[in-house]
């Protein structure tokens, strides 16, 4: 199964995220969706995941969740906005992983690329860096994901472009 993964588009759809996902079978995003005319846009191409950021408001606070935690293809998957990273979690998140216990732990919000193992709780971190033009970061990014049969099979960082 291949994943589409995004975080922090801020109201800003790439029509390049279309020719990306396009082979993808489901997408994920990490919040900071923006409005919902870009979820509406992602909702319309693949089957759709989302938790909400904290910039999300209104209608997609009601739409999505503040965490997910799913299994699919074998693989469990575990996502919020804020979340931290491994030896560094938000508040809460630590105590919520160990109890969820996921293969995946993805989440948003710093804007900064990450895919890493965190070898205590045997995972892997994904923070799919922004893929819109607000915020700090230099370039626009992505994460393709493959996974099946309980096994993450590949991972490859998608660069769209520069901010601005």
């Amino acid at each position: 199964m291949n994943i589409g993964i995004l975080s922090d588009t801020h109201g800003f759809f790439d029509p390049k995220i279309a020719d990306y996902f396009s082979d993808c079978d489901e997408i994920w995003h990490a919040g900071d969706i923006g409005n919902h005319e870009t979820a509406k846009q992602l909702e319309a191409m693949k089957p759709f995941r989302a938790v909400y950021g904290n910039i999300d408001g209104g209608i997609l606070r009601q739409l999505y969740p503040l965490q997910l935690a799913f299994t699919i293809e074998g693989v469990k998957i575990c996502m919020i906005h804020i979340g931290g990273y491994p030896g560094k979690y938000a508040k809460g998140v630590k105590a919520w992983l160990e109890k969820e216990k996921p293969d995946i732990f993805i989440c948003g919000h710093s804007h900064i690329l990450k895919v890493m193992p965190d070898r205590k709780l045997k995972l892997l971190h994904i923070n799919p860096g922004a893929a819109g033009k607000q915020g700090f970061h230099q370039v626009r990014t992505l994460i393709l994901l493959e996974i099946g049969s309980g096994k993450i099979l590949g991972c490859k960082v998608v660069e769209l472009g520069k901010r601005v």
